[in-house]
């Protein structure tokens, strides 16, 4: 068989699955690629974790490198040519794009052969490679590669926010840059004509009545004019860019440093004050591109134009200088005190905006409680606070304005006085028209002196922005854990060894020497007293707190050995409180995983009794959900958030007190469902209402912590104190009518009284 016979198979358009003759989509062929090439670094990838980008028939490589440097790869896309392509031996596996939208890996070169080898990505990594050569394969390669590598050291994404990281962002736009120098260098040389040109028309044009040469200036002087309006259009255009394509970059790595966050920290935080704070980084971003870029183009510009200065009159040269440099003087003595007030400003406004946010997040309870005076006073005191302080700031800024005053009049008019008296007294010092020329120059040196005295209070106010914004963006995130560890398939077995746990600042353990296990598909209650620590074992499960002792087994192997994405993917959580997006029913319970087709949704909304309202509402699974789910009623949210979870499969399922909300008709809906959901999946359910554990497998009952028993309801019925109080609580009426004691509930509660 010749090589162009491999080529096919090699190509994602004519690739079979093992079922025989059934093809694959280009588009998997392509994930796989990239999934191959990321584990030969060590990377194992989860298909599910991919997001195909809107309008995308197969993934490109610029979304590939996306995926991959999310996951924690260092990836990118390019275009190569042949001739350096077969001349890329010994390296990792290369993703050769095809343009069928599938794509092949390239194991290996030969140059003095011309030839490369290809292998299938559909199939394992001890299948036969294909040698292709140049000829066969750009009939079917794009040209496009994907080169993929283990990350080393801190990426962008990991590395701690501060001045040099912002700086590096910046300086990655070498382009942009590098134009905008550019265009600013040569206006900064054409300023320099429009004085010389008056001062050729006041020396020569009106002493000499001379037509023809104001003809010519004229002339010049539109040549000039057009390209300085062109350059300034041009330097604001890139600008613009530079600018847009920071704050792109910026946003898509400030949402994704947040989200990396622990929830722990976020439990720990005052929402809104916290948004204050990252929202602060723009500031930073404004600073780059704006005032410290146009400082130092200034800069420029006075390097050019001083010894122009200089050139015409040494004298006024010098005074022009001096009283710019003492302009300069009193903005930097005004800069400490003015930075501490600007300080006390910043918080002040960053308090009262956390209490925007959480007056109007907490809207609903402010309304029914009639809590709107109460919050109008906090928001005045908050108010007064800004004002106070605004006001302090406003007052020190107008004094070092009210220096600058007599000193910036000296320039621009009191030159023009001063060079008038040495034209008379020494009129070979300096002309008529050199002193306008020298008028017209000379106000464009104190700019950009005062502009960097400037520049040092607005450093101070940036740094401190930016400590603001790092104070929450430099907090450990979970990137690491998202993105490496291991991903085995989950079944759903469950093992405690001497695990304690306690939150941070706590002096108590939550989790006291907790021991148990239970195999897979079990179906386990937890129960116990309000802070006996149920919830805290599920949020171990959940991967949201890694700081336990012991061994937390899931199949085997500990849990923070597994990847984090992973894990949580496995599971399916529903818990006492679900928040719905803003979107469609079909939405909320597809919850961003578009492989889920409507039947998929159906099926998992059947599972949680949900079907039969939503096919009541007018729109049915297209209906609208509201912001804070307002047209929903509680039971009808928690019965789309267990729909929500089903509907991925999950081997293990946890719902803390997932029924709460629910009315008892809705309650006992779900309840007989629940052994069907259980089938062939771990069970983990947390509840006050022990009716509703009566059938699990196990019940581990807890109190303070420990695990005080573990065993099946009728077992402990007789033996565990702790259960039979908790459960003749809650069901002595019933029990007393089924006795025939129609009195024990008036006895009851005459004891009661």
């Amino acid at each position: 068989m010749n090589q162009s016979d491999h080529v096919p198979e090699v190509a994602g358009s004519s690739s079979h699955s093992s079922h025989g003759t059934e093809r694959v989509h280009p588009a998997m062929i392509r994930l796989r690629a990239a999934m191959a090439a990321a584990k030969y670094h060590g990377l194992e990838l989860d298909i599910h974790d991919f997001a195909a980008e809107p309008g995308e028939d197969s993934p490109s490589p610029a979304t590939l490198a996306r995926w991959l440097r999310d996951q924690g790869a260092a990836a990118k896309g390019m275009r190569i040519k042949w001739r350096y392509l077969v001349r890329m031996t010994n390296t990792p596996p290369i993703v050769l794009m095809f343009r069928d939208g599938s794509a092949a890996l390239m194991v290996g070169a030969s140059p003095e052969k011309g030839i490369v080898w290809l292998r299938d990505p559909m199939k394992g990594e001890g299948a036969v490679p294909v040698a292709v050569d140049e000829l066969r394969l750009g009939r079917i390669w794009t040209g496009d590669v994907l080169l993929v590598k283990g990350r080393v050291g801190q990426s962008e994404a990991e590395a701690p926010i501060n001045f040099g990281w912002f700086a590096k962002m910046v300086l990655r736009e070498k382009k942009s840059l590098r134009d905008i120098a550019i265009a600013s260098m040569t206006l900064s040389i054409l300023q320099i004509f429009p004085p010389l040109i008056v001062m050729q028309v006041v020396d020569k044009v009106v002493n000499y009545h001379s037509m023809a040469t104001l003809v010519s200036i004229a002339g010049i002087v539109f040549v000039f004019s057009f390209y300085e309006v062109l350059l300034s259009y041009g330097r604001r255009e890139l600008s613009l860019i530079l600018s847009t394509r920071v704050d792109a970059r910026l946003s898509l790595h400030l949402f994704s440093r947040l989200v990396s966050l622990p929830l722990e920290y976020f439990e720990r935080q005052q929402t809104g004050n916290m948004l204050g704070r990252v929202m602060a980084i723009y500031k930073v971003r404004d600073f780059l591109t704006g005032k410290l870029m146009m400082t130092f183009l200034d800069l420029f510009t006075l390097i050019v134009i001083l010894p122009f200065l200089f050139y015409l009159s040494s004298t006024l040269a010098w005074m022009t200088v001096a009283a710019a440099g003492l302009i300069g003087l009193i903005v930097v003595i005004f800069t400490a005190p003015l930075t501490k007030i600007m300080n006390k400003q910043i918080e002040a406004e960053r308090d009262r905006g956390a209490i925007l946010y959480e007056t109007v997040a907490g809207i609903r309870t402010l309304k029914t409680l009639a809590l709107e005076n109460s919050r109008k006073q906090v928001w005045d005191e908050m108010t007064a606070r800004v004002v106070r302080w605004k006001l302090a700031s406003g007052r020190i800024q107008n004094w070092p304005q009210t220096l600058v005053m007599p000193l910036d009049m000296f320039i621009s008019r009191g030159i023009i006085i001063i060079g008038a008296y040495l034209a008379l007294v020494s009129p070979s010092s300096v002309g008529a028209g050199g002193l306008v020329a020298f008028m017209m120059l000379g106000g464009r040196v104190a700019t950009p002196l005062v502009g960097l005295a400037k520049l040092m209070d607005d450093y101070t106010e940036v740094m401190t922005s930016l400590g603001e914004a790092a104070s929450v963006l430099n907090q450990p995130t979970e990137t690491k854990a998202l993105t490496t560890g291991m991903r085995p398939p989950i079944k759903g077995a469950l093992s405690f060894e001497d695990v304690n746990f306690s939150y941070p600042g706590a002096t108590t353990l939550a989790l006291k020497d907790v021991n148990f296990e239970i195999p897979a598909g079990t179906m386990l209650g937890l129960v116990g007293r309000s802070g006996s620590g149920k919830s805290t074992i599920t949020r171990l499960l959940q991967g949201v707190s890694r700081s336990y002792t012991g061994y937390l087994k899931l199949d085997g192997i500990d849990l923070r050995e597994i990847n984090l994405t992973h894990l949580r993917r496995s599971f399916g959580v529903v818990l006492q409180d679900n928040f719905l997006f803003r979107g469609t029913i079909r939405e909320n319970i597809t919850a961003g995983r578009p492989g889920f087709t409507i039947d998929d949704v159906i099926r998992a909304a059947r599972m949680a009794g949900a079907e039969e309202f939503i096919e009541r509402m007018p729109a049915g699974y297209e209906t609208f959900i509201e912001e804070g789910s307002t047209n929903i009623s509680g039971g009808q949210r928690q019965r789309l958030a267990i729909a929500r979870a089903v509907i991925t499969d999950p081997k293990l399922m946890i719902l803390d007190e997932a029924t709460s909300a629910l009315d008892p008709e809705s309650e006992a809906l779900v309840n007989a469902n629940l052994e069907r959901i259980g089938q062939g999946r771990t069970m983990v359910i947390v509840s006050h209402r022990l009716s509703s554990l009566v059938n699990c497998d196990q019940i581990c009952v807890m109190d303070r912590g420990a695990v005080v028993d573990i065993a099946p309801h009728d077992v402990l019925l007789e033996r565990c104190d702790i259960y039979r109080t908790l459960w003749m609580q809650q069901n002595r009426h019933t029990e007393g009518r089924s006795a025939g004691k129609p009195d024990d509930r008036s006895s009851l509660i005459a004891e009661g009284e």
